[in-house]
């Protein structure tokens, strides 16, 4: 697996790459303190040789458009792990919304039973909170709703597993199995101190590559309980319990330094050699 490669071929059938367009939580931030591993809040794109996956649409999903805009790809399934600000901030600015010729699929599960996909995005882009209707996005827009724990029926050889993960509000967690290989995101999750999520470990069980929520150091998690965030230590911790090859750590804490976070890199790959935290740019071949 390379964790910085440049950008494979784009005739590559078989290529599973991971591009992180957004690495931070619960806000954007910018300035010469976080220039390293950027500003731009939670943003996954995922391709699995021709299928184009994005996760979640927080500020990086307005670059990833503009990058998939450019290279005319109109063909896109989009997956929301939840609807907090941070991670729906994007996503009126996802340019592929504006060209008749597109598809884009957009799947949620986190509020089943409660509001569907399409009730949700047409709150995104209302007034007062927006001040122009979902009906301007002249692309076709197609909702799919799901139950946490659905395998979804992407493509035949293309699966993806759902599970819940602990946040308020609900937050759903993906992995994605492709070509013998396997990538899982596990974002906005908290954890309890001295136990284990058994949702959160069978999605990481013997996988490839997972990211995950690393918002905060143990240290902090006392204070900041209830909000909905785990810790560097604890994607560690998951890392060897699932016998995963790589770990990535995401949604940095919008107070976390360039500084900080080089710290916290270098103390989680002592602990665990393929752990490393994740930053705006970064693309992963596996």
């Amino acid at each position: 697996m390379a964790l910085n490669s440049d950008d494979p071929s784009r005739d590559n059938k078989e290529e599973f790459r991971v591009k992180i367009w957004g690495a931070r939580g619960t806000l954007p931030v910018s300035g010469d303190k976080f220039r390293k591993y950027g500003g731009n809040t939670i943003c996954i794109e995922v391709r699995c040789g021709e299928h184009v996956l994005l996760f979640d649409a927080g500020s990086g999903l307005l670059p990833v458009g503009q990058s998939l805009k450019a290279e005319g790809v109109g063909d896109v399934n989009m997956f929301f792990s939840h609807c907090h600000y941070d991670h729906i901030i994007g996503f009126p600015y996802f340019k592929p919304f504006f060209n008749r010729e597109n598809a884009v699929r957009i799947w949620s599960g986190h509020l089943a039973g409660q509001k569907t996909t399409r009730e949700m995005l047409a709150e995104f882009m209302s007034p007062p909170w927006f001040p122009a209707p979902l009906d301007i996005c002249c692309a076709q827009i197609i909702t799919r709703d799901f139950h946490a724990g659905d395998v979804l029926p992407v493509h035949p050889e293309l699966n993806i597993t759902t599970g819940m993960l602990n946040h308020p509000g609900n937050a759903i967690g993906y992995r994605i199995d492709w070509q013998g290989r396997s990538f899982a995101i596990i974002t906005d999750t908290e954890h309890e101190t001295g136990k284990i999520d058994k949702t959160v470990l069978k999605l990481i069980e013997n996988v490839d590559l997972f990211l995950y929520d690393a918002s905060f150091t143990e240290s902090e998690m006392e204070t900041y309980r209830g909000y909905g965030h785990s810790s560097w230590q604890q994607a560690v911790h998951l890392a060897k319990l699932a016998n995963a090859k790589s770990v990535g750590l995401i949604h940095h804490a919008p107070f976390r330094t360039d500084a900080e976070l080089d710290v916290i890199d270098a103390d989680a790959k002592k602990e665990f050699a393929g752990a490393f935290a994740a930053w705006d740019g970064q693309t992963i071949q596996l």
